[in-house]
């Protein structure tokens, strides 16, 4: 019933099968193909669950989508296939090479929710090349957009991080719409769902490439408003669809009230202006909200009950487990000496030489300490300490990062991997120490190199270029109104101290010797990169005085009780711009002098 083109004569033996832990527990099935060349069939089946919520929502998605498409901008959304075969139950389609992102999370421990790195690191250990890793991040900014707009504009609830997946490719999607027009849990008196949409800082540090923004995540922002303000042109063609199911009986969508949720959440009443700088806060509101990653913390815990006992820990920078019958009997290994990086942040690895039993097979790989601590650390989980090394201690007094510190690492860890490999068979033959031992895509891509460190100097210099990067304006004027929209600031210089400026837009329209003209924005804290989306109005100004006139566009450093830094301006000359329609474009700051488009 799922798909009516695809045939299945059977269901495959039980260990093709199982079932997920959520509380409806739905079964994971796997079907043959009636083409032997044909991949299985795979579909959860689900009993409890009122799937004609899933299908609805869905197709409001599937209608944004084609919306989105129409106008050019393709989002890259992942839709799959939903269909209700009885009351309270039915089949959905599952997505090949996805994951949920608890499961990429807790890789990196029970409280990996909390960490920035584990979605960057994952799609980086499924997609080691360059070009690989570029294009699916490029595939995560574009998909990530189109779910936050989807899921605010539905009011889609019940966000945990066993409702969200990724993709290899870095797609990401949502999966589970049993809540939705804003009908959360609650917790006492208290939403689950605090958060206007779930956007949080391990999303934010895969678009930004770290953990600073950069101008990656301008074009997010920029992503999710054009996505939002397109929807919104449509709002009386969502409102009438899901007017026509007010009265088919599903619970969350059964009143007017329901319906003004959505009209609230689309705004009609807004200029395109005004619903970008409030989308923009919305986004800001939901990176900032420690509520959505104490809830997939939460929801972590609860899971560990079902899977603690079976399931086998993992590394989580090695993309596939192997053992001692697929890669060979290691005979010795040796820490043959460490190594400066600078990519993806400075610090230190270690080259280990493996040596296996055929003589000819020798392999060098690259390990930072803190994946060796990560080996040692799911090794604990699996045999008693008294079968295992002790671990070099953490804790350094000083530079953690310094080479006397790596020196004395280096002898540490080869100890501690002679008498790994030393040990009990079952620790050191044990599929853990024999995937941490066999060669990653980024150690064939090193092998027959040897790496110059680089300078610090030349790696971590910042060429100021051009005094003071770019600011990014969306000038017009209508009924005698100026209205500057300040977007988006790339390339600010830091500060004389080395540190992230915290900085603001200043506006004046010169001449004005009483300086009444003066509008300003709001903060944004340590960043050469802030996103703004404020919209700055000068009213009553006739078109012929305006022609006459000068913006003067400062970008200062707010610095508490010293006096603020200037780190760039420009001026622009009002009558140089044809005002009748709107003017987008990069203003290039400077010291001094007027700007160029």
């Amino acid at each position: 019933p799922l798909a009516p083109l695809t045939v299945c004569p059977s269901l495959l033996p039980s260990q093709d099968c199982s079932y997920f832990n959520s509380n409806a527990v739905p079964l994971k099935l796997s079907f043959q193909n009636v083409d032997p060349l044909g991949e299985n069939i795979r579909v959860i089946f689900k009993c409890g669950d009122d799937l004609r919520q899933d299908m609805l929502t869905l197709q409001m998605i599937r209608i944004m989508n084609k919306i989105w498409v129409q106008e050019g901008l393709d989002m890259r959304m992942v839709i799959f296939r939903c269909f209700s075969t009885g009351r309270g139950r039915g089949m959905v389609e599952m997505i090949p090479n996805a994951e949920t992102l608890r499961k990429i999370q807790v890789e990196h421990g029970v409280t990996g929710s909390f960490k920035d790195r584990p979605l960057a690191d994952w799609l980086q250990k499924h997609n080691p090349e360059e070009d690989e890793y570029e294009k699916a991040v490029e595939n995560f900014i574009y998909s990530c957009a189109g779910c936050c707009v989807a899921t605010y504009v539905l009011g889609i609830c019940d966000r945990h991080n066993d409702n969200i997946m990724l993709k290899t490719t870095g797609h990401m999607f949502h999966i589970d719409f049993g809540r939705f027009l804003g009908h959360a849990q609650m917790f006492g008196n208290i939403k689950r769902d605090r958060a206007p949409f779930v956007f949080t800082s391990d999303m934010a540090y895969v678009i930004n490439g770290g953990d600073k923004p950069s101008s990656r995540f301008h074009d997010f922002v920029d992503l999710c408003c054009q996505a939002y303000n397109l929807i919104r042109k449509h709002t009386h063609l969502f409102l009438n669809l899901l007017g026509l199911m007010l009265s088919c009986g599903i619970p969350e969508l059964s009143d007017l009230e329901d319906l003004k949720y959505v009209y609230d959440a689309l705004r009609p009443q807004d200029s395109d202006a005004d619903a970008t700088t409030y989308f923009t806060r919305l986004i800001e509101s939901s990176l900032g909200s420690v509520a959505t990653k104490l809830n997939f913390f939460i929801h972590n815990l609860a899971q560990m009950k079902f899977t603690g006992s079976d399931a086998r820990p993992t590394l989580s920078f090695a993309p596939r487990t192997h053992t001692l019958k697929t890669s060979g009997r290691i005979r010795d290994v040796f820490l043959c000496r460490h190594e400066r990086v600078f990519n993806p942040s400075k610090g230190y690895i270690y080259v280990v030489k493996v040596q296996r039993d055929n003589p000819a097979e020798v392999t060098f790989v690259q390990r930072t300490f803190e994946e060796f601590q990560e080996l040692h650390n799911k090794l604990r989980l699996l045999f008693p300490s008294s079968l295992l090394p002790s671990f070099p201690s953490r804790f350094v007094i000083g530079r953690s990062r310094g080479e006397a510190v790596a020196e004395r690492r280096k002898e540490e860890l080869n100890g501690y991997i002679w008498h790994l490999i030393h040990a009990a068979p079952e620790v050191a033959e044990c599929d853990l120490v024999y995937t941490f031992f066999h060669p990653l895509p980024r150690d064939e891509k090193a092998a027959g190199t040897n790496p110059t460190p680089k300078p610090a100097d030349a790696t971590w210099a910042r060429s100021l270029g051009k005094v003071g990067g770019e600011v990014k304006l969306s000038i017009s004027y209508k009924n005698n109104k100026l209205f500057i929209m300040v977007m988006h600031i790339r390339g600010l210089p830091l500060l004389q101290d080395g540190n992230d400026p915290d900085p603001y837009v200043k506006t004046y329209l010169l001449p004005d010797p009483q300086k009444t003209t003066k509008r300003k924005t709001k903060v944004a804290r340590k960043t050469c990169n802030p996103t703004y989306n404020e919209m700055l109005v000068y009213d009553g100004i006739p078109r012929g005085d305006l022609e006459q006139r000068e913006l003067r566009l400062s970008v200062l450093s707010e610095e508490g009780f010293w006096e603020n830094i200037l780190l760039g301006e420009v001026g622009i000359r009002l009558r140089d711009l044809d005002l009748a329609q709107e003017k987008m474009g990069w203003f290039a700051l400077g010291s001094r002098g007027h700007g160029t488009l």
